[in-house]
């Protein structure tokens, strides 16, 4: 088995105190603007891109949908089969990397969201093409017309943060939208060399629109006050509703 990458080290060793973070506390409401917004019918088949710990997946198959989750983690997975069995639903959970895998199956709708995957770079992934493989592979997933709803960095907040001198120490490229930073020490690991990946509008409907899909809305996606309303250029999240 390779190496495991950065990130999956990271959620490994964070899985155990995960929906300790203070972002996991609106899951009820986020699942009804989920359900709202996807228009299902109960049985309705939903893949989770980056699962993590469950959180939405199990609620949503608390509400009768059929749901596969998918994690690059082996931690974040264990905790969401933990989380299904406690609630007395059945996930199929699905360990892989979101930019490699491929299912025989078609699904009606798909979710990624809090950064679940998107936009988080290994450390040789280039900014373009890691991310428009995932967006492949989500398009690749759904049925005609099946719908997909993602929350990614917002590009307009990372460029509002950071300044020329951050450019200068390597901790943001301009050009790809890309954060380095080191996670120190924590929940028993060696410091963590991490990219993330933040994305404008425009360039989201485009590489969307390259995977197969279309970009319906861009509204707000911060955890915790999801809405079908403007984006705020400071906020952490945009939310995307996509349709293939």
């Amino acid at each position: 088995m390779p190496d495991k990458t950065a990130w999956e080290n990271f959620f490994d060793a964070h899985a155990p105190i995960y929906e300790e973070n203070v972002f996991t506390r609106n899951t009820a409401n986020e699942v009804d603007f989920l359900v709202s917004e996807l228009g299902l019918p109960p049985g309705g088949s939903i893949l989770d891109v980056g699962c993590g710990t469950g959180r939405h997946a199990v609620a949503l198959a608390r509400r009768g949908y059929a749901v596969t989750g998918l994690d690059l983690s082996e931690g974040m997975l264990s905790k969401a089969a933990e989380a299904a069995r406690a609630a007395g639903v059945r996930l199929e959970l699905i360990h892989a990397n979101a930019a490699r895998f491929e299912f025989p199956e078609r699904f009606d709708a798909a979710v990624c969201l809090c950064e679940g995957s998107f936009g988080l770079l290994g450390r040789d992934d280039d900014p373009i093409e890691q991310p428009l493989s995932i967006l492949r592979n989500i398009s690749r997933s759904l049925k005609p017309r099946g719908k997909a709803i993602l929350t990614v960095l917002n590009g307009t907040a990372m460029i509002r943060r950071f300044q020329n001198s951050d450019v200068a120490a390597g901790r943001f490229d301009p050009l790809g939208m890309v954060e380095s930073s080191e996670m120190p020490p924590r929940e028993g690991l060696p410091p963590v060399a991490l990219r993330e990946r933040a994305f404008t509008p425009t360039e989201l409907a485009l590489l969307i629109r390259a995977a197969g899909m279309a970009a319906q809305h861009m509204w707000g996606g911060t955890a915790g006050n999801w809405g079908k309303r403007p984006l705020d250029l400071d906020e952490i999240e945009i939310m995307v509703v996509a349709q293939k």
